[in-house]
């Protein structure tokens, strides 16, 4: 454990963020998840469903959670997939 006072501060700083980054990171896995849940289910809501995990995903990138091009990628791919399922 570290020693002096401003190493116990960017300890504490650094639990918060990893904390913070945690939930976004699980957030982003669950917006994907329901993505393809909807392509399989063929569901009338995709888009909507679709437009949530792109804020998602860009709001991640934004905070620096997720670099910009994983974001990228994962949109892309989700688009991609989006764009197969409608009729």
């Amino acid at each position: 454990m570290a020693n002096h006072k401003s190493a116990l501060k960017r300890a504490g700083q650094n639990e918060a963020r990893r904390l913070r980054n945690r939930m976004v990171k699980t957030r982003v896995k669950n917006v994907v998840k329901e993505v393809r849940e909807a392509a399989v289910a063929n569901s009338d809501d995709m888009t909507n469903v679709f437009k949530n995990a792109q804020a998602t995903l860009a709001k991640a990138a934004k905070k620096g959670v997720l670099h910009k091009r994983t974001a990228s990628r994962k949109i892309g791919r989700l688009a991609k997939l989006s764009q197969s399922v409608k009729p």
